[in-house]
This record gives structure tokens, sequence and C-alpha cells, in this order.
């Protein structure tokens, strides 16, 4: 639900000397996703600002909501190494980092990395692997690194991982614990397209055109083959996007409030499980990155407002009682944030 920025209780006033003028940075990212997906602005920002501050992204949505297509794009856009893991319940933990296999000839062991050594990681369905495969993931999502045989080896810089997972299917899957969850930045839910989104999605369609091999045959082509592969930005770019997001000010102010909010989904009586100190971290750090995607070097309440749900939902737990009274963990939430005053 839209939550309203403008609560009493925060100062609104910017600081002095405050820059105002549009991110090119996120401008250029924007247009070059918007080339091939329609409709997810609100996704590729998250995704921006978990490549801007070094977290990980949980999407959760239906089949078909165009999350791998936008993960692609958005790699396309800035250059960067993309890989994907399907996950299904016979993964194996050597599947995703790597393992070291025989070599034959020379009688040794060589080191085989996995698809985790890569910048951009797709996690696709992250809750039909078992347990034993998501602790290794999310291991080294947290770590930076992996163990391979006796040795450790360090992951490309930057590293980020979306994970999806489709909130409907609960046969075959394994639901991660609050510990893996709150190592997510943000988890995001996915809805369907606005009706003149969706009717631009079908008009794309019909204007693809087949994609011919070599020896005559032909196939339809895909929204995949029409991802622009030329990127407007590098690694260079993301770094000094990052620098900027360093320099953004967050006033103590708008670090007490993060402190009192998570504060309060601690002490709320339908919450039994309330904000790790990662939520708060979460809250500062994603709100500069917003902030500076919005053109903006200091942190308004909008901000907060905004991101609060995708950073605290999945890090809070109701009690049984209230979910037997019909409590939804969003509509709690709403109630914590008016408070805010």
């Amino acid at each position: 639900m839209p939550l309203n920025p403008t609560r009493k209780g925060f100062p609104l006033s910017a600081p002095e000397n405050t820059q105002t003028a549009p991110s090119p940075f996120a401008d250029k990212v924007r247009e070059h996703v918007r080339k091939t997906v329609v409709g997810q602005d609100v996704v590729l920002e998250r995704g921006l600002i978990s490549l801007l501050t070094g977290g990980h992204l949980l999407l959760e949505g239906v089949p078909g909501t165009a999350k791998t297509l936008l993960v692609q794009s958005l790699a396309h856009a800035i250059e960067l190494q993309f890989g994907r893991v399907q996950f299904t319940i016979d993964l194996l933990p050597s599947d995703i980092v790597g393992s070291e296999i025989l070599d034959k000839d020379s009688g040794e062991f060589r080191t085989h990395k996995g698809p985790i050594f890569t910048n951009l990681l797709l996690a696709d369905e992250i809750n039909r692997a078992s347990p034993k495969v998501q602790s290794a993931l999310l291991e080294a999502m947290q770590e930076r690194k992996v163990t391979i045989g006796e040795s450790t080896y360090s992951l490309p810089s930057p590293f980020l991982v979306i994970a999806t997972q489709n909130p409907v299917e609960q046969a075959g899957t394994f639901e991660l614990p609050e510990a893996q969850l709150d190592r997510f930045l943000m988890r995001h839910r996915l809805t369907y397209l606005e009706a003149d989104d969706e009717s631009e999605v079908l008009k794309r369609a019909l204007n693809l055109k087949l994609r011919r091999s070599e020896d005559g045959g032909a196939m339809p082509m895909s929204a995949f083959d029409a991802i622009d592969k030329s990127a407007p930005l590098g690694v260079t770019d993301l770094t000094a996007a990052m620098e900027k997001v360093l320099e953004v000010h967050v006033s103590d102010v708008f670090v007490r409030h993060c402190v009192d909010l998570v504060n309060k989904t601690r002490n709320h009586p339908d919450i039994e499980l309330g904000g790790s100190p990662r939520a708060g971290i979460s809250l500062v750090t994603a709100s500069r990155a917003r902030a500076f995607l919005h053109g903006r070097d200091y942190v308004v309440p909008e901000d907060i407002f905004a991101l609060a749900e995708d950073i605290l939902l999945h890090r809070i737990r109701l009690s049984y009682e209230a979910v037997a009274r019909g409590r939804n963990d969003a509509d709690v939430l709403a109630e914590i944030l008016d408070q805010l005053a």
C-alpha cells in the first residue's frame, strides 16, 4: 500500500548546498532496461539499490513477471557477468560453489569453479532447494568467499544475488528460515502489470522477428533475443556511483527514526519476532542509495516509507494469536508507520 511520507515527526527541510539534479547513472540504466522490460521500474530500483549497497534481493512473485528478463537486462546495462542457477530438490552445494575434479592425465585434482563466480547471480526458485544448499549460497552471500577443497576463493566484485521464489506453490519447497531471510537486504513482492503496460508487452511480442541459423533454419525470437547487448555503463561507473552513495547526507534525526521504527516492531503485541539490528542498518543504507537514484544527496522521510515494507516484512513474524485473528503483517507494519510522529 502507498505510504504517506509527510509525517509530522520528520523534518522535511534539506541540508544546505544540497544536490537535486537527476542521477545520470540511474537514468542510463533505466533507459537501457526499458528497451526490453515494461512496467517494472520499482523492481529495477530495488535491484540498483542492492547493487549500490552490496546487499542482496529476494523477489517473490508468480512466474511470467519478467524477473529473469529484468535481471539479464540490468547485467547488460552495466556490463556485468551474469549467471543463473535453477534450484531443484536434487541440487548439491557443489553445483553452486564448485568442486575439485580429478584430472585423469595428471592424476591431480583441479578446481572447477561454480556459477556463483559471477557479478550478478539469479538464484531461481531458491525455496525448491534443500536447506543444505540454501545455507551454502547464503553463507557465500554473507562472506563473499567460498571454500572448495582446502582452498578459499574470493567472489568477484561487485557480487549481487537476486533470488526468486513462488509464493503460491508449496509442494516440494523448503521455506527459508528467518535467520537466512535476514541476510537479504530486501524482499520485494511482484504484482501483475497494469493494463496499459501489459498491452505494451503484447505489442512488443508481436513485433519480434525470426532468428535465423546458418543452416537455413529459423526460430521465433524471444524477449531475451531483444536485449540490447551494448552496455552504456561499466563497472567503473558503478564504482563511482557507489562512492556517491556514501556521500549522501543522513541526519541524526533520520537515524533515530530508523531505530524507533525497528524498536516498534520488537515491542508490538502482534509481532512475535521483530526486526534485527541488520534491519536498521538496511534502512539507512538503502535510503542512501534511493536518495542517490532520485538525484538527492540527502535522505528524506519518503525513503523510509518507500522502503519499509521491502526491508522489514521478511524480518518480522506475527504471533500465532495475531494470525488466528486474521491479522496481516503489512497491515501491522502500516500501523507502526502511522505511529512515527
